[in-house]
């Protein structure tokens, strides 16, 4: 099933032009090398490490029909078979998040409308809303988030205070649980 969704996102995301027109770069070609700076970039995942998601059968296999895609100038990104089937992410370096959601939007409504006419919608429940691989994704299917370095505020004795008051949350920058 892993390789078919490979496939098959390949042929959707290859059909894409204009600002989306990108190239798929599978894992299993990629040296270490090459895997690790796309990771500390923050353009890549890692394999997983942690319990939960290794206990759910994420590494199985690993990392075989697995990669991203990312558009020309890597604003545009898609992870293939990562936790889900697909994580569509826009992102860019500054401030502008008008402009990082409307691509979003945009290029994953195209994304969307190419597997809906190849007979593979997502998806979705009437209840439920969209149906990903974990339940704390279930609805939208949709998570906003900004890396912002904040090297001496994190080290204030009150920065958990701080993140409470602003209804933060403190992630790391590789997934889940770090």
């Amino acid at each position: 099933e892993r390789r078919a969704i490979e496939n098959l996102s390949i042929k959707a995301l290859d059909s894409l032009t204009g600002e989306f027109k990108g190239k798929y770069y599978p894992l299993k070609d990629m040296t270490d090398a090459e895997q690790q700076q796309l990771i500390d970039d923050h353009f890549l995942f890692d394999k997983p490490v942690s319990p939960l998601l290794l206990a759910a059968g994420m590494a199985r296999d690993w990392p075989d029909a697995r990669g991203i895609w990312h558009n020309d100038n890597k604003s545009f990104l898609v992870w293939v078979n990562e936790e889900d089937h697909l994580r569509v992410i826009s992102m860019e370096k500054g401030g502008n998040m008008k402009t990082v959601f409307k691509r979003f939007c945009e290029g994953l409504q195209k994304i969307e409308e190419i597997f809906k006419s190849a007979g593979h919608p997502f998806s979705w429940s009437e209840h439920l809303g969209y149906i990903l691989t974990c339940p704390s994704n279930l609805g939208t299917g949709l998570r906003g988030g900004v890396h912002v370095k904040l090297p001496n505020l994190s080290k204030h004795p009150k920065f958990e205070e701080i993140l409470t008051r602003l209804r933060l949350q403190k992630r790391g920058t590789g997934g889940v649980d770090t």
